[in-house]
């Protein structure tokens, strides 16, 4: 039996793939607009930086992070002794915390320095049962913004997410944007204190998770899939009665912002996401349909305490994450096919061996000047050949035989119409190389450029 990608994986063939490629290259175009610049962090990092940033007591910690280990650290372990801390690593299950310390480490914040704008886009990693919608490795794109504190930053993110989502093609009326605020450090164990007491009175009838986050961290029962758990934190404390007049002051500013910019929101007092280091304002993305059980495409919030938790200065954040996968689902239930990519803009198809050499130079020259040219390289019939041109999609096929090599004239087919050009190559070459000067501002030719559209008898 073959062997095959590993549960929870998925390859992503050339369509896809290319449209991973464009959906990264929208995001950073997007974002960009408001000032974010990439950054690319690991892929692996120290399994501390999870646990003190994320947090110990979360399902992602807890249960969902894959930890890597070296074969002689391996048998370390077996043999009762112990690893350093700093051989402990772990595959990234979110990008937040990477970038953090990647803003740590290399001081891209200075005091009194403008806030360090940052997008990121690639592969996480979480050991979570597979479903639509939910891999072990999923790719997301995300922002973060450190250094400011202001309600304007949350909303400037959250309006930059949707204006995104609907520039790929997500129709704005299938997204239902949820918001709520977490609170800060002031108000928030108070409102904690509650919910531990909500839930002690109610133990009996809470799911093993949640007893457990009963004592751990009763707000991540707010975050629960069981069912019953569900209905019964519905009439749970909520964390709009609890809020200090600071954090209600950021609450209204921010709703202020969207009700500003036309944002449509929806306040749910439920929402926690499922992450300890978010502070005051939270929020979500959902699709309801089309996206299977998982209708969240993306969201994110304020963490004003995070960067102190992986050793930096006080510094404000506020960022977001959106799955590439559920954006998929959302966009094929709003009718998305993905194109077929074009291999092949011209084909150069030989009458006979003879003529090889030539059409093999003939199509290194024009991929010099950027055009996607290809030939048989498996001794084909020419009947064969303009087979395989319109199977790689060429629009157009040169045909090479002695004559043609001879002369220079050679007899170009378009693939759309069938009408045929006679080229004469050596004033095709001397546009060819001026084509490859570009003189249209760094424009690349295309086949139609050079070789006209056939239109015309």
């Amino acid at each position: 039996m073959a062997l095959q990608a590993p549960v929870g994986t998925s390859d992503l063939l050339p369509e896809e793939s290319l449209f991973w490629d464009k959906f990264k290259k929208t995001a950073f175009e997007v974002f960009g607009r408001y000032g974010y610049l990439p950054i690319e962090t690991p892929l692996i990092e120290r399994t501390d930086l999870f646990v003190r940033g994320i947090g110990e007591a979360t399902d992602v910690v807890s249960k969902e992070m894959y930890t890597a280990i070296s074969g002689e650290n391996l048998k370390t372990l077996i043999g009762g002794g112990h690893i350093k801390s700093s051989s402990r690593l772990s595959l990234r299950p979110e990008g937040t915390a990477g970038v953090v310390r990647a803003a740590v480490q290399h001081d891209l914040v200075p005091q009194g320095a403008a806030p360090a704008k940052l997008v990121y886009a690639g592969p996480m990693f979480r050991a979570e049962r597979p479903q639509q919608g939910r891999k072990r490795q999923f790719n997301q794109v995300g922002i973060e913004c450190l250094g400011a504190e202001a309600p304007s930053v949350d909303a400037e993110g959250i309006i930059m997410l949707m204006r995104f989502f609907e520039t790929i093609g997500i129709p704005y009326q299938s997204m239902h944007l949820l918001i709520n605020s977490m609170g800060c450090e002031h108000c928030r164990p108070v409102f904690r204190e509650a919910v531990h007491d909500f839930l002690a009175a109610h133990v009996d009838e809470l799911c093993d998770d949640c007893k457990h986050r009963m004592e751990t961290n009763p707000l991540r029962a707010f975050d629960c899939k069981n069912e019953h758990c569900l209905a019964l934190m519905a009439s749970a404390p909520r964390i709009t009665d609890y809020l200090c007049e600071e954090c209600k002051e950021h609450y209204e500013t921010v709703k202020s912002y969207l009700n500003a910019a036309d944002i449509t929101y929806i306040e749910d007092t439920t929402l926690v996401r499922g992450l300890d280091y978010y502070t005051r304002t939270v929020f979500e993305v959902q699709v309801p349909e089309g996206t299977g059980a998982q209708t969240a495409i993306g969201g994110g919030g304020r963490y004003d305490k995070l960067v102190e938790e992986v050793g930096g200065r006080p510094t404000p954040g506020f960022g977001f994450a959106l799955g590439y996968e559920r954006c998929v689902l959302a966009l094929q239930a709003a009718g998305l096919e993905f194109l077929k990519p074009q291999r092949c803009e011209i084909f150069i198809a030989c009458v006979d061996d003879s003529t090889r050499a030539a059409a093999f130079k003939m199509v290194q020259g024009l991929r010099d000047v950027g055009l996607k040219a290809e030939l048989d390289h498996q001794g084909r019939s020419l009947k064969s050949q303009f087979k395989l041109a319109d199977k790689l999609g060429a629009r157009l096929v040169a045909t090479l035989g002695p004559e043609e090599v001879e002369s220079g004239i050679i007899t170009v087919r378009n693939m759309v119409n069938h009408r045929e050009r006679k080229v004469d190559w050596a004033k095709m070459k001397a546009l060819l190389l001026h084509f490859g000067g570009k003189p249209f501002e760094g424009t690349v030719a295309t086949a139609a450029e050079i070789f006209g559209t056939f239109d015309e008898e």
